[in-house]
C-alpha cells in the first residue's frame, strides 16, 4: 500500500492507498482506503509517529507492514526529519520527498521555482490531471492560497492571503476584549453579539475575498478555469461564494499519488 503524507503548518494529512501506484488516471480518490488529519507538532519524534500510526492503522484493520511505499510533501522543514526517520526505522522504507529533482509533469513559471510550497505544486498536479482545461485552486490552510494552473500544465503563479484561523487568532491575541470564536457560519451578516459579528467578518469576509481575487485572476488569463476549493475550511467558505465550482479536501493526497506514479 502507498502511504501519502502532506505536512502543513497546522495539520498533517495522511492517506493510505491500496491501488497500483503506477495508475495515473482514474476517478478522484482512486484507491484511497483511509485518510486521517493530525496536528502538526515539530517536537514529535519518529518513535512517536510510529505509536500514532500504529494506532490509526489498527483501527482501520491494517498494520505498518502493509506499507510498501511512502511519499511526503512538507512546508515545515523541522517536521520533515522525524517523519523520514519514522519511515526508515519503523516502515523500512525510504520516503519519496516532493522537492527539486522530483518529476511532477508540470512546468513552474514562478521567478524562483524553489519558493513555491510543495503543497501548492502537489495541488497543481492533481488539478491539471482532473481539469485539463485549466484551474484555480483555492486552498484554505494556515494561509489561503490561490494557484493558477494553465491548460498547458503550467503552474502560472498565484496569491497568498492570511488564513481564516490566522485572522481569528490575530483578533483574539491583538485586542483586549474580543474573544476567541469558533469559525462557523452566523445566522446573518449583521451580528447581534460579538461572537456573531466576528464570525460574520471571518466567513462572509473571506467569501468576498475569494470572489474578488478569483475575478481578478480571471481578468488576467485567457482560458476558462475550473475553480476548486480544498482544505479543512473549504466547504464552509465555498458555500458562501459565487465563484467556487466544487470542493475536494483530498486534492493534495491525490496529487501525491500522481507524483509517486510519475517517479517510479
Amino acid at each position: 500500500m502507498l502511504l501519502a503524507i502532506d505536512i502543513g503548518n497546522t495539520n498533517i494529512v495522511v492517506g493510505l492507498y491500496d491501488n497500483d501506484p503506477r495508475t495515473e488516471v482514474g476517478p478522484p480518490r482512486l484507491g484511497l482506503r483511509r485518510h486521517w488529519r493530525l496536528d502538526t507538532r515539530v517536537s514529535r519524534t519518529g518513535d512517536e509517529y510510529a505509536v500514532v500510526f500504529s494506532g490509526l492503522f489498527a483501527l482501520a484493520r491494517h498494520a505498518l507492514t502493509d506499507v510498501s511505499a511512502v511519499i511526503v510533501s512538507s512546508v515545515v522543514p523541522p517536521a520533515l526529519a522525524p517523519v523520514e526517520r519514522f519511515c526508515r526505522d519503523h516502515l523500512g522504507r525510504e520516503p519519496m520527498v516532493v522537492g527539486p529533482g522530483i518529476k511532477t509533469g508540470i512546468s513552474i513559471l514562478y521567478e524562483n521555482p524553489r519558493e513555491v510550497g510543495a503543497d501548492r505544486i502537489v495541488n497543481a498536479v492533481a488539478a491539471h490531471a482532473r481539469w485539463p482545461q485549466g484551474a484555480i485552486v483555492v486552498d484554505f490552510g494556515t494561509a489561503t492560497t490561490f494557484d493558477v494552473v494553465t491548460p498547458k500544465g503550467e503552474y502560472a503563479g498565484g496569491i497568498i492571503a492570511p488564513g481564516l484561523t490566522v485572522s481569528a487568532d490575530a483578533l483574539y491575541s491583538r485586542t483586549a476584549k474580543l474573544p476567541r470564536v469558533e469559525i462557523a457560519r452566523p445566522r446573518s451578516a449583521i451580528g447581534k453579539n460579538t461572537v456573531a459579528s466576528i464570525q460574520s467578518g471571518l466567513v462572509f469576509g473571506y467569501a468576498g475575498l475569494v470572489d474578488s481575487l478569483v475575478k481578478r485572476i480571471r481578468d488576467e488569463i485567457d482560458f476558462a478555469p475550473r475553480i476548486v476549493a480544498t482544505g479543512g475550511l473549504a466547504p464552509l467558505v465555498a458555500a458562501e461564494t459565487s465563484t467556487i465550482d466544487e470542493c475536494d479536501d483530498m486534492l493534495t493526497l491525490d496529487g501525491l499519488r500522481l507524483i509517486y506514479a510519475r517517479n517510479i
